[in-house]
């Protein structure tokens, strides 16, 4: 099964208009958000088109098809006018055979690992760098996926989002450039 992945819109009317479009172009199953939907956030500038009540608008409509966590941006408020639960500091998700610990990446990432077994995955945004690797921390070996920003992009990267098609992991920028890729085993 497919799954599409973005994280960090940001409030962005327009690249949440274009991950969307991507989204129903790619035939994934579901649209896992992993968090900074809508505020910009002090540290960083206003994207491109930022009008949160847009994008409330475009996400609602598809909240059966979203999974969601709560990045470091989003407050209580944002959960009522989101249709679709997005509070939850992480997901624990087992899709395709796979066991993907889902979180924004501010609480838990590469340096601060949550509670992981040989051959897990963790999927984290936050960072805005995007990355599809292997890694071993104190003996355990995981995979360390993030699709990059959908909106702010940081470290020379494009903006960018991912999917998960059966066991494969592969970050695109909006053209379609296929920008990291792995196969999880």
């Amino acid at each position: 099964m497919k799954y599409f992945i973005a994280s960090d819109i940001h409030g962005s009317a327009y690249w949440c208009r274009q991950m969307l479009q991507k989204f129903e172009e790619s035939g994934a199953k579901r649209l896992i958000l992993l968090g900074d939907l809508l505020y910009h956030g002090p540290r960083n500038d206003l994207p491109r088109d930022y009008a949160p009540k847009e994008v409330i608008a475009m996400l609602n409509p598809l909240r059966d098809r979203i999974y969601a966590v709560r990045g470091n941006c989003e407050a209580e408020v944002d959960q009522m006018v989101l249709d679709f639960p997005v509070m939850a500091d992480y997901a624990l998700l087992a899709l395709n055979g796979l066991h993907i610990f889902a979180t924004h990446g501010h609480i838990f990432n590469e340096e601060k690992l949550p509670p992981l077994m040989d051959g897990d995955c963790l999927l984290h945004g936050h960072s805005h760098l995007l990355k599809a690797e292997k890694l071993c921390e104190n003996g355990i070996s995981f995979y360390h996926l993030n699709p990059g920003s959908t909106s702010l992009p940081k470290g020379g990267n494009p903006n960018s989002y991912a999917i998960l098609n059966e066991r494969r992991f592969t970050v695109y920028d909006f053209s379609g450039k296929e920008l990291a890729s792995i196969e999880i085993s």
